[in-house]
């Protein structure tokens, strides 16, 4: 099975007046093909600054990170908007659909920046959509949406373009226990499929649908546990 994603001595390093503060302190981390994997933390542990340089959203100061073999810490920030529309896709907490577009004109927005054509778009969304039991709701607009419903057009936008990581930070953060009961099931279907998720959390229930949980605390990975398995990788 390939390694999908490879840091190796990962480093975030900060200027806060005269002082250096590190928000990751020495990463190495390696995900491979199909995993389902939980990234855990408390408020300040460095989490949310390795899920951004996991999705291309920043990089790290020091080291290595390879994607699907290519190292992409210093490539350019159009190299790295290209290869996010590309490869990663990203669900979030807050939704951030557009409010005046469609459900399925909302899962169509990455293929429109991929450059497809309108015939190619709308059948990519509405694959998507189904994928997610919702298209029924192709032409609803996010205010006549659920919070739940709104959430699985989101996870439709991140799997429209069949990316090789799903990304998903809090996807369950503002939604009640039966939509987020709904949205960790099609996770589950997603992860059945092939689908390489990385879900960002700080709710261990959450944490457990995943196959293994890492712990990042004070810029560090301080444990590394894989269901199914006896043994506990402690790190420190």
């Amino acid at each position: 099975m390939a390694n999908v994603v490879t840091i190796s001595g990962v480093k975030k390093l900060y200027k806060m007046g005269s002082e250096t503060v590190a928000a990751l302190n020495g990463v190495d981390l390696l995900i491979d093909e199909g995993e389902f994997v939980a990234l855990m933390g408390p408020s300040g542990s460095g989490k949310s600054t390795l899920m951004n340089i996991l999705g291309c959203l920043d990089r790290p100061t020091v080291g290595s990170y390879k994607l699907l073999g290519q190292e992409v810490s210093g490539l350019s920030d159009d190299d790295l908007a290209r290869i996010r529309n590309k490869t990663i896709g990203f669900v979030f907490q807050n939704f951030n659909l557009l409010p005046k577009l469609t459900s399925l004109e909302n899962v169509a927005l990455p293929a429109v920046y991929a450059g497809l054509s309108s015939k190619e778009r709308l059948s990519l969304a509405m694959d998507a959509l189904k994928k997610v039991s919702l298209e029924d709701r192709a032409q609803h607009l996010p205010g006549e949406l659920s919070g739940g419903q709104r959430q699985r057009v989101a996870i439709a936008r991140a799997i429209a373009m069949k990316p090789a990581i799903l990304m998903a930070d809090e996807p369950t953060g503002n939604l009640d226990t039966k939509s987020t009961g709904e949205i960790m099931e099609i996770f589950r279907d997603l992860h059945k499929t092939g689908s390489t998720i990385i879900l960002v959390t700080h709710e261990p229930d959450i944490a457990q649908a995943a196959d293994r949980q890492i712990l990042v605390k004070d810029g560090q990975i301080t444990m590394d546990i894989s269901k199914g398995s006896s043994e506990v990788i402690d790190i420190v």
